[in-house]
């Protein structure tokens, strides 16, 4: 089911999302031919080089578009939906000033992205969310389990890697 941003009720954002980065490999065009139609990816792949880098945004906008999933490049702005992250209360309220539309509040729970770093845990994760003020996305550890547990705290969807690609 797609989240309404409450100012802009004709617009739904997706409840499931995919962070792309290097080390998926192949397991990205699996994980995009498994994404149900509505869902978002937001392409990262900050160490590729910018060729190679490039070539794959394109592939994987050609599967998106035939697949109907909404494509957002991180660190971009002006796109639509425009996404901030938010790991503390201070850059959740600074993502609605920016004129987020949505906060990808992280890391909820431990990550191999960033192993050994500590997690925000459920609890603090949704008092971030709150503070967006803006439906937020829960990172960090995430899996469809998970996200059941989380929008009971308010959370308007979840995004993985390792979530979405590990069989």
């Amino acid at each position: 089911m797609a989240v309404r941003h409450p100012s802009l009720p004709s617009k739904a954002f997706p409840t499931l999302w995919l962070m792309t980065d290097e080390r998926m490999g192949p397991a990205l065009w699996t994980a995009l031919e498994r994404l149900p139609p509505g869902s978002g990816v937001v392409f990262r792949h900050f160490a590729t080089p910018p060729a190679e880098r490039t070539a794959i945004f394109t592939r994987l906008s050609r599967v998106a578009r035939r697949r109907r999933l909404i494509v957002v490049r991180a660190g971009v702005k002006g796109q639509s939906p425009d996404l901030h992250p938010a790991h503390s209360g201070r850059e959740a309220v600074s993502a609605r000033r920016a004129g987020a539309d949505l906060v990808l509040v992280s890391p909820v729970y431990p990550t191999r992205t960033h192993p050994g770093a500590p997690a925000l845990g459920p609890i603090r994760a949704a008092m971030i969310a709150r503070a967006a003020g803006v439906p937020a996305i829960a990172l960090g550890g995430m899996n469809a389990s998970r996200f059941k547990r989380l929008r009971a705290l308010g959370f308007a969807g979840w995004a993985a890697i390792d979530g979405l690609t590990r069989t």
